[in-house]
C-alpha cells in the first residue's frame, strides 16, 4: 500500500521552525508521510521586527516567496518579533500558512521580556544575540529559543512554534467553517 504524501516547504533553514513544522503536521495527518523542505525566504523586515505588524508582515512575505520558488502541498513561515505592549515588552510569533489559494495567519504566545533584553533590542541587537550573551549560550535561536531560557525549558520555541502551527491550521482543517 502506497502511503499519501504531503509535501511542506518552511520558510526558514532554521532547524527548529523545520522541526516545528514538521512535528504539527505529524499530528495532524498521522496517516501521511510529511515531507518537510526548509529554504531561505526573505522576510522584507527588519531581522529583528520591533513591531506587530512587521512580525506579522514578515512571514506573510516569507510564505509569497516561497509559493513562488517550488510547488508544495503546504508552505509555511514563522517570524519572531518584538513589541512593546501597555503591560510592557513581549516576544511573539507569526505563523504564515498557504494552501492551494488560501491565507491563514496564526499568532503563538506572548512571552514576556526583561526591560533590559527590550532596550537593548532597541539599540539594534537580535533576540537570539541579546539572549546568548545573558545565558551564555551559544545560538540559542536554533535551540530552545528566549522561551526554553526564560521558562527554564518549560516550554521552547519549538513548541510554541508548534501550538501556533495547528491553530493556523484550523481553517484547513474545517475548510466548510471558513468560506
Amino acid at each position: 500500500m502506497q502511503q499519501n504524501i504531503i509535501k511542506v516547504i518552511v520558510g526558514s533553514k532554521n532547524p527548529v521552525k523545520i522541526n516545528a513544522a514538521a512535528n504539527a503536521m505529524a499530528l495532524l495527518f498521522p496517516d501521511y508521510e510529511i515531507q518537510t523542505q526548509g529554504m531561505d525566504a526573505p522576510s522584507g523586515v527588519p531581522a529583528q521586527p520591533m513591531t506587530d505588524s512587521d512580525t506579522r508582515q514578515g512571514a506573510i512575505n516569507r510564505v509569497h516567496y516561497c509559493q513562488q520558488q517550488i510547488e508544495a502541498d503546504y508552505y509555511f513561515a514563522m517570524e519572531g518579533g518584538v513589541d512593546c505592549f501597555e503591560f510592557g515588552p513581549a516576544t511573539f510569533a507569526y505563523i504564515a500558512i498557504a494552501h492551494q489559494a488560501r491565507l491563514s495567519i496564526g499568532r503563538g504566545a506572548l512571552l514576556p521580556l526583561p526591560m533590559q533584553v527590550y532596550q537593548a533590542l532597541e539599540a539594534g541587537e537580535e533576540l537570539g544575540h541579546v539572549m546568548d550573551r545573558l545565558f551564555n549560550t551559544v545560538n540559542i535561536k536554533q535551540k530552545g529559543g528566549a522561551i526554553g531560557l526564560l521558562t527554564h525549558g518549560h516550554a521552547t520555541r519549538e513548541s510554541n512554534y508548534t501550538q501556533a502551527i495547528i491553530l493556523a491550521m484550523a481553517p484547513f482543517l474545517n475548510p466548510e467553517l471558513y468560506p
